[in-house]
């Protein structure tokens, strides 16, 4: 399962457009996630997805949702469409869609289907006019951590799962038929010349400060669990050194006993008394560092756009100046 290797994903224009309105549609009159099933087939390396449904929001029951997902698949296999699971869409923002749920979801579905993948969309993306799809599959280490249940540092420490190696990105290309590629050009020709200025706006203040907040946020929350690991391991020292104390005090204290001809007197009672404490889970901290580490990726290509824009503008300021 985790030998799959699949090098890039080519999704039909069709799919990303049923995914784009569903997204869309329930972000705006309903609280939860937009969620749907994808399909299609693994071609050498290659996945390609020709089609999608989306899941209902009234079903609470996992064995309803099972059924409904079989159900479909049977009635689209009937009119001759792939019928093949390959995995799963959430709508979420980039700040927001690496989470504890969404990895266990997406082990349990690469544990039955090995090709399957988790499509992100993102519509603050979208709104800037920026690929809003990203793919995703969970890494051999996460994969191995999720079956052991690898929570504290030492366990995952030894499968050498860092914040970096939990998902792996795999590329996605959209697909469109010739038809669609005349359309669009055809479309572009037709774009009046004044509206073609809109390319140049940065408009990125918002997106900036949305993601730097995502980012202050996440910051908290990794502080936190590094102020709980850190009393963790205080609380171990302490315990050790009273140990050591309680040791070392009975070990006179045989010393004076063995000298005067009594028995010595065990240890196990004090061993006993200090108990292993458990140490808290660092799967979360693991979490909050690549959301942290997903946000700098995004905050550095949204500064590298406005960037570009800026020195391409600048000698068309220049010139205006000077006609003046």
């Amino acid at each position: 399962m985790d030998k799959l290797q699949i090098n890039h994903i080519q999704c039909d224009a069709s799919v990303f457009l049923k995914m784009a309105k569903h997204c869309h549609e329930e972000s705006q009159t309903s609280l939860d996630l937009p969620q749907g099933a994808i399909l299609g087939m693994l071609d050498g390396t290659r996945l390609e997805i020709t089609h999608c449904f989306p899941y209902p929001n009234n079903m609470t029951e996992s064995s309803d949702d099972e059924e409904y997902q079989w159900a479909m698949m049977r009635r689209l296999r009937v009119v001759n469409v792939d019928m093949f699971h390959v995995g799963w869409y959430q709508s979420a923002s980039n700040t927001k869609f690496l989470t504890e749920t969404l990895l266990e979801s997406q082990f349990n579905y690469q544990t039955c289907i090995s090709e399957s993948v988790v499509i992100v969309y993102d519509s603050d993306r979208s709104i800037r006019g920026v690929m809003p799809l990203k793919a995703y599959r969970l890494s051999e280490q996460a994969i191995k951590m999720y079956k052991e249940g690898a929570q504290t540092f030492k366990a995952l420490q030894e499968l050498g799962v860092g914040f970096e190696k939990l998902v792996v990105e795999i590329p996605i290309h959209i697909k469109s038929s010739s038809l669609t590629n005349i359309l669009l050009l055809d479309m572009y020709e037709t774009l009046p010349q004044e509206k073609g200025s809109q390319y140049l706006d940065l408009g990125t203040v918002g997106v900036l400060e949305k993601q730097i907040r995502g980012m202050m946020s996440r910051t908290d929350d990794l502080i936190q669990e590094t102020v709980k690991f850190n009393r963790y391991q205080y609380s171990c020292v302490r315990q050790e050194h009273e140990k050591q104390r309680q040791l070392n005090y009975l070990s006179l204290e045989n010393s004076a006993r063995v000298a005067q001809g009594q028995k010595a007197l065990s240890g196990d009672d004090i061993k006993n008394q200090f108990r292993e404490i458990s140490p808290p889970p660092r799967r979360i901290s693991l979490i909050l560092s690549e959301q942290i580490n997903f946000i700098s990726k995004e905050i550095n290509q949204i500064c590298s756009q406005s960037i570009a824009k800026l020195i391409l503008t600048e000698p068309l300021q220049t010139s205006k100046e000077e006609k003046k």
